[in-house]
């Protein structure tokens, strides 16, 4: 059976994803990209954590970490859920063109592809409340990792917002495919600015 993509190296991760290989491709990278940025959060959280200087915002922090915890992980998942729903959709485009079920087939199976990438922004827009939270909060020796981590979740959420619309521009014409446009724009919309204002708020902390 093959490793599992999230037991691979971080060499190794690099180097699958740059071979003639369909998985991982670009949402299994938005994925793995949001967790960096959550761990980052996490990280942050913890030397905070414990510290008499932070001693009045403690419970958040722990709140936070524990948040930030269910959040890296179940990006990590999408990793996997991202690959695997390609297999299917693959398959289906392998259906001949005069096969009447080839539709029908295509259809549910680009639905499927969907559903993680959506579900990565989901999580990712979780973390840039966390990092928002988190450089009012955290400490101030690590603002510079806040910011780090502001600037992946942005980049990981409009990545995985193209994994979605790459699926659904054939399918305007269903109620499925606008829908869940609509709700990835509101995603983008209002967790983009946030994800922008996290990190320009910890350049100017830096550079004054």
């Amino acid at each position: 059976m093959a490793e599992p993509l999230t037991n691979l190296s971080c060499t190794d991760f690099a180097a699958v994803l740059a071979a003639k290989e369909s998985v991982p491709g670009g949402g299994g990278a938005a994925a793995l990209v949001g967790a960096l940025g959550t761990a980052l959060c996490s990280m942050v959280g913890n030397f905070t954590t414990g510290k008499k200087t932070y001693a009045a915002v403690e419970d958040d922090v722990q709140r936070m970490l524990a948040d930030a915890e269910a959040v890296r992980l179940r990006l990590i998942d999408l990793v996997a859920d991202d690959a695997e729903a390609f297999f299917p959709l693959s398959q289906a485009y392998g259906i001949p063109k005069d096969d009447p079920t080839r539709p029908e087939v295509l259809e549910a199976a680009t639905k499927n592809a969907c559903k993680a990438p959506y579900e990565m922004m989901v999580e990712i827009s979780k973390s840039i409340e966390l990092l928002e939270e988190m450089g009012a909060k955290g400490s101030k020796m690590l603002i510079s990792d806040v910011g780090c981590g502001a600037l992946f979740a942005r980049a990981a959420l409009e990545a995985a917002s193209m994994n979605v619309f790459v699926n659904t521009k054939s399918y305007k014409d269903t109620d499925w495919a606008p829908e869940l446009e609509a709700k990835c724009d509101a995603l983008l919309s209002e967790y983009i600015p946030r994800a922008e204002a996290c990190a320009s708020a910890v350049m100017s902390r830096i550079r004054g």
